[in-house]
């Protein structure tokens, strides 16, 4: 019988080092549903997530597949000063608890903060660590790391305001503003979305007016005051 984790290889952008870490099979990430702002939900432990991050088990040096390949004199002993020079030996890079998955996840975000890491991979992190706490029920935790990858997404935005597929961006900073229940700051973002006539991704164009739609059902339940732009709707 096929086992649902395989092993593959990582050079260490900190050490240099080769080392192997399990990631999971195609054939086996299939997911029961998926939330609105994308965090998707598997049968039991099986959960590709949790398989993101490579820790080299040498240095503690933690990445993902988007995070840089090189690292500079500077950064790597940044690196070492504030974390590898305290790293006890030990292998993420078999089967991982939900715990064990945490650890990695708050490493990398600790490590591409040290090494000046791009905001969208912060962004990245920060939504990524929300999510887990999503699966466990914990809505403090939860909420507290969606404020933190809603203000990075914000600055992922403010500059790379011209990069493609902008309202994927966009969209998901309303739907956090949403989740947040920041009503009047998601109906404007989705309204970008939804009035920006450069926008030609019709996925995230139909996904933004559904939430426009939730937004105001959300809001009308909630005896909010709708602002101007939704009265008519």
């Amino acid at each position: 019988m096929l086992e649902p984790l395989y092993k593959t290889k990582v050079k260490c952008a900190c050490c240099d080092h080769d080392f192997q870490t399990s990631r999971l099979r195609s054939s086996f990430k299939k997911a029961i549903r998926t939330d609105s702002d994308f965090c998707a939900h598997y049968k039991d432990d099986v959960n590709p997530d949790f398989y993101v991050v490579r820790v080299c088990p040498y240095c503690g040096f933690a990445s993902t597949e988007n995070s840089k390949t090189n690292l500079n004199p500077r950064q790597k002993d940044d690196y070492h000063r504030k974390i590898g020079s305290n790293w006890s030996t030990r292998d993420y890079g078999n089967k991982r608890t939900w715990e064990q998955a945490l650890e990695t996840y708050k490493l990398a975000l600790l490590c591409a903060q040290i090494v000046g890491e791009s905001e969208r991979v912060i962004a990245g992190l920060l939504h990524h660590i929300a999510w887990l706490y999503r699966y466990k029920d914990n809505k403090e935790q939860e909420d507290r790391f969606l404020r933190h990858s809603l203000e990075s997404y914000i600055r992922v935005y403010e500059t790379e305001g011209g990069a493609l597929n902008n309202a994927r961006l966009m969209y998901l900073i309303g739907e956090l503003h949403r989740r947040l229940e920041e009503y009047n700051d998601a109906v404007k973002w989705f309204g970008r979305v939804i009035n920006d006539r450069s926008i030609v991704d019709a996925a995230m164009i139909r996904a933004s007016r559904e939430q426009w739609q939730a937004l105001r059902e959300e809001m009308l339940a909630k005896k909010h005051e709708l602002p101007e732009e939704m009265r008519e709707a």
